[in-house]
């Protein structure tokens, strides 16, 4: 029986059906977890993240080596799509001052309605919202391409479609957008203090890569280090209206 699990909905006020449907599960897989079984990896943030609590205090024994990350390190996810789409949501639904986007693309969160609402809500809310993507019609996007081994072509295509995505989110005030022309080592995805950052690996597509999820700590920390490369291609890249 796992008794914090049980206490952790009660205090959200879900029950099975709600949780199941939020992780497109079937609802007994959901009591088989309040019984006891571990759910996987990725089940388990979703639900750490559905009740806003960490997936230790539900689930003690199933993560001990988390604890033993280094400061700043919160998670390591093994790829993007393991990470659950709520866990995307309830990240930048979270920020108060800042959003910022870095990608060649970034087309799976264009595609998703719910984010691009979030996006919209926090800018009217008064958060800066910063979208940086690559130029379709620059080398750099043509070579990623190549290297994910699905061709120039389809990856500049990506991006247009990613920039027609997006295309509504310019006429809201605190969102600004910038085509960069730059060799990317990684995506990012921050929201205030916290980071996502998928890491890029040849001939390998970016859904199938790790993401780290940091916390930014400090100045000598390793969330700096990627906060600093983002300034640095924002002040070199080419406003897109």
């Amino acid at each position: 029986m796992n008794n914090n699990l049980r206490y952790a909905l009660a205090a959200a006020r879900l029950n099975t059906t709600d949780v199941a449907a939020a992780l497109a599960v079937d609802p007994k897989t959901v009591s088989r977890w309040l019984n006891g079984r571990i759910p996987y990896p990725r089940h388990r943030w979703a639900v750490a993240d559905l009740l806003n609590v960490d997936e230790v205090d539900l689930w003690p024994e199933a993560a001990p080596k988390r604890r033993a990350l280094a400061e700043g390190i919160h998670t390591i996810y093994p790829h993007r799509w393991a990470i659950p789409q709520t866990t995307w949501r309830t990240h930048f639904t979270t920020a108060t001052k800042q959003i910022d986007i870095l990608a060649y693309s970034a087309l799976f969160l264009a595609e998703d309605h719910a984010t691009q609402r979030i996006l919209t809500e926090r800018a009217e809310a008064g958060v800066q919202v910063r979208i940086l993507l690559g130029d379709p019609d620059s080398p750099e996007v043509a070579a990623r391409g190549v290297d994910e081994g699905i061709g120039a072509e389809v990856m500049a295509a990506r991006v247009k479609n990613a920039l027609t995505l997006y295309r509504p989110l310019l006429d809201v005030h605190g969102v600004e957008l910038r085509l960069h022309r730059t060799i990317l080592y990684n995506s990012l995805y921050r929201a205030d203090d916290q980071l996502l950052i998928n890491t890029h690996a040849y001939a390998t597509p970016a859904a199938n890569a790790p993401v780290l999820h940091l916390t930014n700590t400090n100045d000598q920390g390793p969330a700096s280090t990627y906060l600093t490369s983002f300034t640095r291609i924002w002040t070199t890249a080419q406003p897109h209206h």
